[in-house]
């Protein structure tokens, strides 16, 4: 049996469903949502799977068997597991009717891949009887490590660690962790494949599979960086509507983010085009098809690391709530800062340096920025040194592990 590692939104999770919620867990495949709700699930638990092709088949066909099914139990409380329910988004009318009939001794746990289906069907989504949470690949607070932005989070079985090497190119999937590096390059393949195949030719997301596959490696080569819908449109052959809906599918099937341009206080004239980053190193790699030598470090090691960086902090300011966000700066003439976090304690410019020996010169754009902005007191570089260092007036340099 595999070891347990707890996550960072499992202790809200149960909190929600204490309170009588409908619980709805969105993220991309593999990033663990069955296996959290499968270990909160009583032994009794109404398990409807919609993964396997029978079950599926037979909800698809009569959705009301579900109610059929949960009126049998006679049990005083009765909890209820649908995995992957945009794949029969009808579901949720019978879990409305059940939840308002039963109101007290039902509990439902969905999880779900896409949110695109269920918006496509105009699914109900049970507003006001649902907490909704997202599950990202695992982050350094679910590795005992929380050092840029602080949470009372104490994590009593935490991921074991990994080496930077392995985070830039394997990525931080958890079902990965404890394969060898060539499964682990195998598996991440494969996920592409199956992504591509289940997601979006199963679900008929896309009528050309061939362009969306050449669109899938160009847009992973390009994660990380500002959208530029004119080049993949005439690199690719297709409209750029085409490009917008393709990369809109990304951010449906939670397998991407678009992260906003800066536009606060700022006097100065700033780019307004969005960047993109692939949700996990490893699948980035897959999907842009680089392989996993680690040579590529020796390459793009910044430019893995900028994405690992990113995603890290796109994680931790999604699970630390709305009163977090992040968006990167970057002037017309070329001025850039790799991340702008938002706290309730103001905002934390933050870049991005390969660099293990920090200096002075790596802390100037987040300087004036601080001067120019007037809304923060302190700015990070995120590195490869051995201990963190005050490089300037108003800036530290972070190992990437104290991140």
């Amino acid at each position: 049996m595999d070891a347990y590692y707890h996550r960072y939104i499992e202790e809200s999770i149960v909190q929600s469903i204490e309170s009588g919620k409908v619980i709805l867990l969105l993220g991309a495949r593999q990033t663990g949502k069955s296996t959290l709700l499968n270990h909160l699930l009583p032994e009794n638990a109404v398990n409807i799977n919609l993964q396997e092709y029978k079950r599926r088949l037979e909800v698809s066909m009569n959705p009301g068997v579900l109610t059929e099914i949960v009126e049998a139990r006679n049990d005083p409380k009765t909890t209820v597991f649908i995995d992957e329910v945009q794949k029969v988004p009808e579901l949720l009318e019978e879990v409305q009717y059940l939840y308002d009939k039963h109101k007290g001794r039902l509990a439902f746990l969905l999880t779900g891949s896409s949110s695109r289906k269920l918006k496509e069907k105009s699914a109900n989504l049970l507003p006001g009887r649902t907490h909704l949470y997202r599950l990202y690949p695992v982050s350094q607070i679910e590795r005992g490590r929380a050092g840029l932005l602080k949470t009372e989070y104490k994590c009593e079985n935490p991921f074991p660690a990994q080496e930077l090497d392995e985070l830039l190119l394997y990525g931080s999937l958890p079902g990965i962790l404890s394969e060898s590096p060539e499964m682990k390059g195998k598996t991440l393949e494969s996920y592409a494949e199956l992504y591509i195949e289940e997601e979006i030719r199963r679900e008929n997301l896309v009528k050309n599979i061939g362009a969306f596959s050449n669109f899938l490696q160009l847009a992973a080569l390009e994660s990380g960086k500002t959208v530029s819908l004119t080049k993949l449109s005439n690199e690719i052959g297709l409209s750029i509507n085409g490009i917008k809906n393709y990369y809109q599918i990304l951010a449906d099937t939670h397998v991407g983010y678009f992260i906003p341009a800066y536009s606060g206080n700022s006097r100065k004239r700033l780019l307004s085009t969005p960047k993109f980053y692939l949700f996990d190193n490893g699948i980035r790699n897959a999907c842009a098809k680089i392989g996993f030598n680690k040579e590529i470090l020796i390459i793009d090691g910044g430019n893995l690391f900028e994405h690992w960086v990113g995603l890290e902090l796109i994680h931790k300011t999604g699970l630390l709530g709305k009163d977090y966000g992040i968006s990167y700066y970057r002037t017309v003439s070329g001025v850039e800062i790799d991340f702008i976090l938002k706290t309730p304690k103001g905002l934390i410019p933050v870049e991005v340096k390969w660099t293990e020996n920090p200096g002075r010169s790596d802390a100037k754009h987040i300087e004036n920025f601080i001067k120019a902005e007037n809304l923060s007191n302190r700015g990070y570089v995120i590195c490869r040194c051995r201990e963190p260092r005050k490089i300037s007036e108003h800036v530290t340099a972070l190992p990437w592990s104290h991140l």
